[in-house]
């Protein structure tokens, strides 16, 4: 199975985070941007890094702080004496983008990213520049620091497919971190598993993976529950769901199943594939109530009376 093979390298690099992995491969594959959220040293860099060099695409790190302007996100003009400029790319020109805090960059920053993870191309000066194949953002902030930070817009927060929790490793893992560190034995990289024209070739037949309107009409309730609070499990959220997921969610719901079937070597998708990635799909997408909040409620729990509620058929 291709995902097997994909988790068993990336394992020998990451220590556990195999949900995590799984997750990060099916965004790959689906063409959708990633928002990683942990608190420091649970290896996130670490997963963009082993992820981009399998798949053998050429990586970049940008660390985002408060003063950091687009032009070093996306290049500038540079000028070269009278009448002449010339266009210096910046490191979004690159297959993967790992935006490192993306929550410490101001405004126009996220503006500039905004527009480069929605229509896969960046403008500097009156010239647009659309960026290599595939283009892939994986961004990461820390949920418990908030000094110096700005808060995601919602339009930009809806834009990544996924957002995914890393965890704190197990006691076993952290124990083997513990190991390889005190040792260094730090195991050599494998050679990459694909090319970026096999990647290409992975999310090409990702679009072709057969969804029943069956299944379709299921996607389209889960999202649509999360507005319509009124029977079963789910009425004990009425006014702790201030907003639902948007239509956009259902698509990202589409992609991310079609995507995860391809990868366990199937050309359809199942009930199991729209579950396994509903978390990471639908979380980001709902905003609790302050009420909630207080009562120490959480997204995933919502999400998780979510499927027990909605039946397939």
């Amino acid at each position: 199975m291709l995902l097997e093979r994909l988790l068993e390298a990336a394992q020998g690099i990451v220590v556990g985070q195999r949900q995590a992995l799984e997750l990060l491969w099916v965004a790959l594959i689906s063409e959708g941007h990633v928002l990683l959220e942990g608190v420091p040293g649970v290896a996130k860099t670490l997963m963009a890094s082993t992820l981009s060099h399998l798949s053998g695409l050429k990586f970049q790190r940008v660390q985002f702080v408060p003063d950091m302007l687009p032009s070093d996100l996306i290049g500038g003009l540079v000028y070269e004496g009278p009448g002449r400029f010339s266009v210096k790319q910046g490191p979004i020109f690159t297959q993967v983008l790992l935006a490192d805090e993306v929550n410490r960059a101001p405004a126009k920053v996220q503006s500039a990213l905004l527009e480069s993870m929605q229509e896969r191309q960046v403008t500097i000066g009156e010239t647009t520049y659309k960026l290599p194949r595939p283009f892939w953002v994986i961004a990461t902030q820390n949920p418990i620091e908030q000094e110096g930070t700005y808060p995601l817009p919602e339009a930009q927060v809806d834009r990544f497919l996924f957002r995914i929790d890393v965890e704190y490793p197990s006691e076993g893992e952290e124990l083997e971190v513990l190991r390889r560190w005190a040792r260094a034995l730090y195991p050599p990289p494998p050679a990459p598993l694909l090319t970026a024209e096999e990647v290409l070739s992975l999310q090409e037949r990702a679009r072709q993976v057969a969804v029943s309107p069956q299944m379709e009409a299921y996607m389209v309730r889960l999202v649509r529950a999360t507005r319509d609070l009124s029977g079963g499990k789910l009425k004990r959220w009425e006014g702790r769901v201030s907003w639902g997921a948007s239509p956009r969610a259902a698509l990202a719901l589409h992609r991310a199943a079609r995507a995860r079937a391809l990868l366990y070597d199937r050309n359809q998708v199942l009930p199991e594939d729209v579950k396994a990635v509903a978390l990471a799909a639908l979380a980001h997408r709902i905003i609790l109530s302050y009420a909630a909040i207080a009562e120490g409620l959480s997204a995933r729990a919502f999400i998780e009376d979510l499927l027990k509620e909605v039946p397939y058929q």
